[in-house]
């Protein structure tokens, strides 16, 4: 036991003592743990460099923590990047066959039409720079391929009508909840003449898009986005011209090009997004156009392609997500952490050590005597003893009345016990 006015012997025992009692239960370590006190700061002027290094790992582990709640944050709401979608519309034909001879059946000729797509992946990703540099790509795991048909809520192809009449020229296909995704659409048909087709794709967007009113859209400078996207940009062009009423705060006063749209003067919030959805309509397909005819070069298939742009999750999506949830390093960290616990712990007993030996050098006659007393007074604590160790030393302190009380006290009780004892022997009753 250390006594803060006594100085002590560091021994072996002691501390093996203590390690025994702090066993049980290990002190949860703290930052403050880590510091090194300023008398051994000046002792060693080297071990300034660790306190930096400890305040930069302190700056680095903030600036970490806060990064990760940035990317919490940024997770939560969608991102997506634009990706360009390379179409390919091709048809092939397929001669008919005449029959051979008597009983043989023919074949009829037919074309079939393609309709498929992929992904054009950035071509900046590992390329050449624009100063002719190669830029090294950064490695990532793939992300699975999507389908073609992944990209649509709806096809249709619309073939003519006069050829293929009014019940045979739609071939439509729409999302279903148990849809099959798919790299491409075929569609076969007899005939060998040129046929004029129109195809009909409505993109499927996530979370879904809407098409504006067109005075809105001229207002807002946006065709077609997500409904909180198009509320974010009208409440942006009612606090930019100071629509909203000074006091009523909770109603707009509509302009001129608002109040051509809303048909109103003055609206509440609360009324906005009921008002809007009059205004929304859903996004128009992508029209193409193609015509499918025979190729007198001799050419087996025709191919026409387009590129639409597209929306796609962002590929640093995973890598976010891993950085946020990685463990990887936890452990490593907490083993270097106790690591450097043990060792501060360490220099503060040497440091404890060399101010015992250091008193003991400058003053030995005062040192003794205060540790001697230090001693008995540790002494008695650990032995739960009590009194008054510099009066018990002098003949005077049992010359007090309550000391010769007490020693009466206690004579008069040991011969009563005596008494008790005898009796009890020979069978004498005290009646």
């Amino acid at each position: 036991m250390r006594r803060p006015g006594g100085p002590q012997m560091p021994s072996q025992a002691q501390s093996m003592q203590a390690s025994r009692v702090s066993q049980p239960v290990r002190k949860k370590k703290r930052y403050a743990d880590k510091l090194i006190s300023p008398q051994v700061r000046e002792l060693v002027p080297e071990s300034q460099a660790y306190m930096d290094l400890l305040a930069f790992e302190q700056k680095l582990d903030a600036t970490i923590t806060r990064k990760k709640l940035d990317i919490q944050e940024a997770l939560k709401r969608p991102q997506k990047v634009k990706k360009r979608l390379r179409i390919y519309i091709s048809h092939t034909f397929i001669a008919g066959k005449e029959p051979e001879k008597e009983g043989d059946e023919g074949t009829v000729p037919m074309w079939e039409l393609r309709v498929e797509g992929r992904l054009i992946e950035d071509q900046t990703n590992g390329s050449t720079t624009t100063s002719g540099h190669s830029t090294p790509a950064v490695p990532a795991r793939p992300l699975p391929k999507r389908k073609f048909s992944s990209f649509f809520k709806s096809l249709v192809i619309e073939l003519d009508k006069d050829i293929y009449g009014p019940d045979n020229h739609l071939v439509e296909w729409h999302r279903t909840p148990t849809t099959n995704e798919t790299d491409g659409f075929q569609v076969k048909r007899p005939g060998d003449r040129p046929v004029k087709c129109t195809i009909l794709l409505l993109l499927d967007y996530q979370p879904m898009k809407f098409k504006l009113h067109p005075r809105l859209a001229k207002v807002l400078g946006i065709a077609a986005e997500t409904r909180p996207k198009i509320i974010e940009a009208l409440w942006q062009y009612i606090k930019t011209h100071k629509l909203q009423d000074p006091v009523d705060h909770d109603t707009v006063n509509n302009d001129t090009f608002l109040e051509q749209v809303f048909s109103c003067k003055r609206m509440r919030f609360m009324e906005i997004p009921q008002r809007l959805h009059q205004l929304l309509q859903q996004p128009d397909p992508l029209v193409l156009s193609h015509i499918i005819k025979h190729n007198e070069g001799g050419a087996e298939k025709n191919t026409a392609c387009y590129d639409i742009d597209v929306e796609v999750e962002d590929p640093l999506k995973q890598h976010m997500a891993a950085f946020v949830h990685a463990q990887a390093n936890t452990q490593d960290i907490a083993n270097l952490d106790q690591k450097i616990y043990d060792v501060v712990d360490q220099i503060n007993e040497w440091k404890t050590r060399r101010d015992f030996y250091v008193r003991f050098a400058d003053h030995p006659h005062e040192f003794i005597r205060k540790w001697l007393v230090s001693q008995s007074q540790d002494l008695k604590t650990m032995t739960e003893a009590s009194g008054e160790g510099e009066a018990e030393r002098r003949a005077d302190h049992y010359y007090k009345p309550e000391t010769q009380e007490g020693v009466f006290r206690y004579i008069y009780q040991k011969v009563q016990q005596k008494r008790a004892e005898l009796e009890q022997g020979l069978g004498v009753r005290n009646n």
